[in-house]
């Protein structure tokens, strides 16, 4: 129990908008410990309603209950509650008052034995602030405590305080009783109308009003176009309400208990929500507790803390509800064709899920082109594969290239042929067709953000979001901590000079930061020495990777049988290592990532988020792309040449691309990791991890089933339910994921034009994947209400700006587009690329292999004397033998060329189409100037009609004349300034 004295409950943080003095001070003398003052009623008496229908009564010294200490409230023992006799699973045991929110934990006890005639049910109800009763020694349904260690009594201690700060802030709680030797606790919270009405009217939070207008279509095409688009697209509807009537808008404003006329309230209990009620209760949450609710779980003082589900999602008996309907309509693979209720997601999850859900479906719908563009471009390389001049050369066994031994020693000379298969594959991939689809995707990354921004904005004004202020930051915990620590660390100051230097820096506490760059210089050295320590590790782990081709390769090249294939092997296991490597990476980068924003100690939540996402994310995008980019833009560029090869180790040659290019191994690269990724990722983290989870507690708690009581567990409530599934962590992960395929997409597009079906197949699955997940596998989360996406966006910016420059370079570096344009319309007779391949081949006399580098047992058909190698040089003949030749710097200096040109071009339509297309779509902005006019006229009527009822009374009075007059008078001020507050607001409104 709460300990008695002033000095239990801090000074509450916050306003005075919380508390009254009285509630906030315990100076008075309350009831001692133990002492009955106050009979509860038992469960379903309408007295327990709340606190603006029960009868304070007075405390047994007759002192008010506010200055009393707070006592557990017991219900009689004797009375079991019935189960059947309840109407809703989630509400207090009186079945009136709603479940707002559970905080659960474990408790245990040492030495507990439950008394004689202890029945197997019981409740203990914590009244709103309070006094009652306790269980009185020798009673029946007495519970006789063995000594707490002293961890466990700490840890009550804390739940108490927190729990009696909760009630005067005017939450009224439930509890269970700890009638067991150890077990759970839910501790369920009520919020009633005052609370809400206080708290919505500080959070100004938007509410719908009496009036509704109709939202109109700007003209008369646009009324028919929407009007068929709609029918066509009826099918594909889910049938959720709020899809059936999207023509009708209520007007909405801040709620303010003073103009409570202009609020259609007809129910109090269903005028808030659920979402918003949660909400409300963890701004409580915030403002009233000095260590916070995380932290509170973090230190196992609870385990959990979580709004309630809207009741059980697959039962086939009871009344609808939002959970039921979003499983039926949404979150089943049966229903991947249809829409989604993003309306009905963002009132069940909030706007932060709701936003993104809306994103997610945005991007999977663009995939759609981008796709059909991809297949055309595929299809286009396999039409022409046969017209195709140098794969046809490269292919021909009578042209005798004798190519130059791919390794020393133990291999041979051999024919360009030989390569056939290699080099017309390459040309699926690497054809005129990828050039016009890698500016085609620029432009479709620059379209979708575009109307990512319009959609959003759209959102923003049906969902109320338009003209609403920041939420005010709370300092994190852990900043407050270590605020504090700093400050019991200064030493040479006496006691006065440090009780005055705290209370100036708490006079100061919002106008200045109270740890300096000195103060987290440790933590960002940290962070620096880390980052790139995380860095080099992956460049380490790609460089291992490369040995390992190289030291394969020539080892399978020394046995006849596996000679044919050693390529196929090497580059096949190569990329098996790299995705397994970049999967076991992520799990590990993800927790540093973390770790090291946790030690910067970010003073607020959306700080210390944003920087997480910001190293999550660099690191997962060098994790990720640090292979492809070496097989892109490194792999055979410093090979060498014959006579004066680049070696790793004494013996193993860096390894060079194939005879076709390095493309079509960039490709091969791209999709395995791109593919396993997303499968991997998919059906065992996503899916799998989860079930096997599930499954443990399971077991977990059928061990403990000894303990519960057997019509409970046939009869399971809510809350039960709800701690059974998994905590939800954030839309951290879910972000994470489909950002680094936005850049598998994006950034080497040039190479692998399927890449945007394989996404668009993932992605139809992901949507019901993260659909299910949510709605069935994970504890509602808290709704968070928010305007945009935040620093995602700024991420996609980035990542469709690089693919521009990244293409540029892929197309230009690592295909042969550039050398076949340069050879065509420069060295070629006849404008053909007739004669291509031998252009590119370079001659070397085999007499000038360095000793024991020769091919051992040769047997090439012919005696060799000059072989030849891909590269432009000098032959052996001319004056400066294996120097780069004219044509190798002619072709540098095009590639160069092409670069800037295609990203200025890119850029530059990037632009253009950010300019043409208008971030706030005109008949929104009209709507939104609609509705700033049409909330004046309402509030002036309503205003007028309020004047009228009070006027009426007093004109039936004598003399009501005169009294109705000066109270317009006196009324006339209030109305303007009332006016000019709604006027500002919709100034506010209109100006976003």
């Amino acid at each position: 129990m709460a300990s008695e004295g002033p000095e239990y409950i801090p000074l509450l943080p916050g306003s005075p908008r919380r508390l009254s003095p009285q509630a906030g001070s315990r100076g008075g003398q309350g009831p001692k410990h133990g002492q009955q003052c106050l009979k509860m009623p038992g469960p379903g008496v309408p007295g327990l309603q709340g606190s603006s229908n029960r009868d304070p009564g007075q405390p047994c010294g007759g002192e008010s209950t506010r200055s009393s200490s707070v006592i557990n409230n017991y219900l009689d023992a004797n009375e079991p509650v019935s189960l059947e006799a309840r109407l809703s699973h989630m509400h207090f045991h009186d079945s009136q008052r709603k479940v707002d929110y559970v905080l659960a934990y474990h408790y245990r006890k040492r030495g507990a034995h439950l008394a004689q005639g202890f029945p197997g049910h019981s409740l203990a109800i914590v009244s709103n602030g309070e006094t009652g009763k306790e269980p009185h020694a020798g009673g029946p349904g007495d519970i006789e405590l063995g000594p707490l260690d002293a961890l466990e009594e700490e840890r009550k201690e804390q739940r108490e305080e927190f729990e009696h700060n909760l009630m005067e802030a005017g939450l009224e709680l439930e509890k269970d009783l700890e009638n067991k030797s150890q077990g759970s606790i839910f501790v369920r919270i009520h919020a009633p109308w005052q609370v809400l009405a206080r708290e919505a009217e500080f959070l100004k939070i938007k509410v719908p009003t009496k009036k509704m207008y109709e939202i109109k279509a700007g003209g008369s095409i646009a009324k028919k176009f929407s009007a068929a688009l709609q029918k066509l697209s009826s099918p594909l509807q889910p049938r959720v309400p709020e899809h059936s009537n999207n023509k009708m808008k209520n007007l909405s404003y801040p709620f303010s208990r003073e103009k409570m006329y202009l609020y259609n309230i007809q129910e109090k209990d269903t005028f808030f929500d659920n979402a918003t009620r949660s909400r409300i209760v963890i701004t409580i949450f915030i403002s009233l507790s000095s260590i916070g609710i995380n932290s509170l779980i973090a230190n196992n003082i609870y385990e959990a803390a979580y709004p309630l589900h809207d009741g059980e999602y697959d039962s086939p008996e009871g009344d609808m509800n939002d959970r039921k309907l979003l499983y039926q309509e949404w979150a089943r693979y049966g229903v991947f064709y249809k829409f989604q209720p993003i309306d009905l997601i963002r009132k069940y999850f909030g706007e932060k899920i709701g936003l993104y859900f809306a994103w997610l479906g945005l991007y999977t719908s663009f995939l759609i082109p981008s796709s059909v563009i991809g297949v055309i471009v595929f299809l286009y390389g396999c039409a022409t594969i046969e017209e195709d001049i140098p794969s046809r050369e490269m292919c021909d066994q009578q042209n005798a290239f004798t190519m130059c031994p791919l390794c020393d020693k133990s291999c041979d000379y051999w024919n360009l042929s030989s390569a056939c298969g290699t080099a017309r594959a390459s040309h699926l991939f690497d054809n005129p067709a990828t050039i016009f689809f890698s500016i085609f995707m620029a432009l479709w990354a620059t379209m979708f953000l575009e109307n990512w921004k319009r959609l959003q904005m759209r959102l923003g004004y049906f969902w109320d979001l338009t003209g609403i202020e920041e939420e005010e930051e709370h300092s994190r915990p852990e900043y407050e901590t270590k605020v504090r620590e700093k400050m019991l660390k200064e030493s040479n100051k006496s006691a006065v000079q440090k009780l005055e230097t705290n209370m100036t820096e708490c006079g100061n506490e919002d106008d200045e930061d109270k740890l300096t760059w000195k103060d987290r210089f440790p933590g960002y050295l940290m962070n620096f020495a880390s980052i790139l320590f995380m860095i080099a590790l992956t460049f380490s782990i790609v460089f291992g990777v490369i040995v390992y081709r190289i030291t394969t390769a020539a080892a399978l090249s020394l046995n006849k049988a596996t000679r044919s294939n050693v390529r196929v092997t090497v580059t096949a296991t190569a990329v098996i290592i790299n995705l397994v490597v970049i999967l076991i990476l992520d799990e590990i980068y993800g927790a540093v990532a973390k770790w090291l924003t946790k030690i910067e100690v970010p003073k607020t939540e959306q700080t210390f988020e944003e920087r997480l996402i910001l190293k999550a994310f660099l690191l997962k995008f060098v994790n990720a792309y640090s292979p492809i980019f070496y097989v892109a833009f490194f792999k055979g560029r410093f090979v060498g040449r014959p006579g004066s090869y680049v070696y790793v180790f004494d013996g193993y040659r860096m390894e060079e691309c194939a005879p076709g290019g390095c493309l079509m191994e960039l490709c091969i690269q791209l999709s395995i990791i791109m593919l396993g990724k997303q499968l991997i990722q998919n059906n065992i983290f996503e899916i799998g991890v989860p079930k096997l989870k599930k499954l443990f507690r399971k077991l977990k708690d059928e061990t403990e089933a000894g303990e519960t009581d057997s019509a409970h567990s046939k009869h399971p409530e809510q809350w039960d339910l709800d701690y059974s599934l998994e905590p939800y962590t954030g839309l951290t992960p879910e972000y994470m994921e489909m950002i680094i395929q936005f850049g598998f997409v994006t950034l080497f597009v040039a190479s692998f034009p399927l890449a945007p079906v394989f996404a668009l197949l993932n992605n139809v699955i992901e949507v019901r994947l993260d659909a299910k997940k949510f709605v069935t596998e994970l504890r509602r989360p808290d709704a968070v209400r928010t305007k945009d996406i935040g620093i995602w966006f700024d991420i996609l910016s980035g990542i469709g700006k690089f693919s521009v420059i990244s293409n540029a370079f892929v197309i230009a570096i690592t295909s042969d587009f550039i050398p076949r344009l340069v050879y065509q319309y420069s060295y070629s007779h006849n404008g053909t690329l007739h004669g291509f391949v031998n252009h590119t081949l370079s001659f070397f006399n085999v007499s000038q292999l360095k000793e024991g580098t020769q091919p051992e047992n040769s047997q090439f058909d012919q005696e060799v004397q000059f072989c030849r190698f891909k590269d432009y040089r000098e032959p052996p003949w001319a004056p400066n033998p294996y120097e780069f030749s004219k044509q190798y710097w002619f072709i540098l200096s095009a590639r160069l060329a092409f670069v800037i040109i295609f990203q200025n071009l890119v850029m530059f339509l990037s632009v253009l189409v950010d300019w043409m297309i208008p971030d706030i779509p005109t008949d929104i902005s009209d709507q939104i100037k609609k509705e700033k006019s049409l909330l004046v006229d309402f509030f002036l009527k309503e205003e007028h009609e309020k004047l009228k009822l009070m006027d009426e009374p007093a004109l039936r009075s004598p003399g009501g004349g005169d009294r109705s007059r000066s109270r317009a008078a006196s009324s006339a001020p209030s109305g303007q300034s009332q006016l000019g507050s709604m006027m500002s607001s919709g100034s506010q409104h209109t100006n976003v």
